[in-house]
């Protein structure tokens, strides 16, 4: 009996007091809570959602009121203008232009045809808003920042997808023209026109010219669109890399010069000029309208055309195709 608090008291002296035991615990899970705060900073980068995509701008379409869509065929001339739905927000000024898209009395306008960097609103980066990086609606595009363009999505680039009948050469509408667009040349060789001189008025019945002088176009390519020769046939280039085709020129009444012109209406007056000339240099031809017959206000317009009449290709966007127009007072 009495060997029995001795073995006692030397078996409490080896275990260790509890408060040791508690500050050992503690400082294991610092320890462990250290390493997971390090591992969650360090794969922040990761775990990070990606940020959610955003829509392109787009036009928003300026309110039309009735007197505007309807009062103007024959309207006075002296009469007010409907005012504009909105005011144009940055096209910037003339020594220094809007670089980024920007909306204009209701329309989005992208400066340089969206070739230059930026776009609409534009701040921050790296997939934040307003970064250039937008997610386009089907068929539709965008203007994107160099080198990290938005994807294309063309609407077609054949007839395969089209309910039109094929286009057969003639000229009917509401067909689908599967003809190659064929060569284009370069841009210093893209064809030019200009109407050099033409009469500001001219009695009705009586005859006039327009002189109209053409640069970079052979007027040697000419399908009759009456016999099946209507966006029949490719662009072709000579020798030289310019254009082969011809020139047409028309003249129109106006029945109103504060809306566009119906479309339907064959003009008062059309030819189309091929005579096996022209080239690099510019040069000069005399057209000669006979007289219009009607008194008012014409529009006399001249453009270069393919040898399967459409208006040539240009290199680049910004460059302005080949036509020019005047407008001649008939009395």
């Amino acid at each position: 009996m009495k060997d029995t608090p001795v073995r006692s008291s030397r078996r409490r002296s080896n275990r260790p007091p509890r408060n040791k035991r508690l500050i050992a615990v503690l400082a294991t899970l610092g320890v462990f809570g250290a390493i997971v705060a390090v591992t969650q900073v360090s794969n922040a980068g990761t775990w990070r959602r990606p940020p959610k995509a955003k829509s392109c701008p787009t036009a928003s379409a300026p309110a039309t009121t009735p007197s505007a869509a309807s009062s103007d065929a024959g309207a006075d001339p002296a009469a007010a203008a409907p005012a504009p739905s909105t005011t144009a927000s940055n096209p910037g000024t003339a020594a220094s232009p809007a670089t980024q898209s920007y909306h204009d009395h209701g329309a989005l306008q992208h400066p340089g045809d969206g070739q230059q960097p930026g776009t609409l609103g534009q701040r921050g980066r790296g997939g934040r808003p307003g970064d250039g990086t937008c997610t386009p609606s089907p068929g539709t595009s965008s203007p994107a920042a160099p080198g990290n363009p938005a994807p294309l999505e063309p609407l077609g680039a054949d007839c395969s997808g089209s309910d039109l009948p094929a286009h057969d050469g003639f000229q009917n509408g509401e067909r689908c023209v599967s003809t190659a667009f064929g060569e284009v040349a370069a841009p210093e060789d893209n064809p030019s026109l200009l109407i050099v001189s033409a009469p500001q008025t001219v009695r009705r019945n009586q005859q006039f010219t327009l002189r109209v002088s053409t640069r970079n176009l052979v007027r040697d390519r000419f399908l009759p669109a009456a016999q099946g020769g209507y966006y029949k046939e490719s662009s072709f280039l000579n020798e030289d890399g310019i254009v082969r085709g011809h020139f047409h020129s028309a003249c129109r009444m106006l029945t109103s010069s504060r809306t566009a012109p119906d479309p339907a209406p064959a003009p008062a007056f059309f030819v189309a000029t091929e005579d096996g000339r022209g080239g690099v240099e510019p040069d000069t031809v005399t057209v000669t309208v006979p007289g219009l017959t009607q008194r008012g206000v014409a529009q006399c317009a001249v453009w270069a055309g393919d040898g399967s009449h459409r208006v040539p290709m240009m290199a680049r966007a910004n460059q302005i195709p080949a036509f020019d127009v005047v407008r001649i007072t008939v009395r």
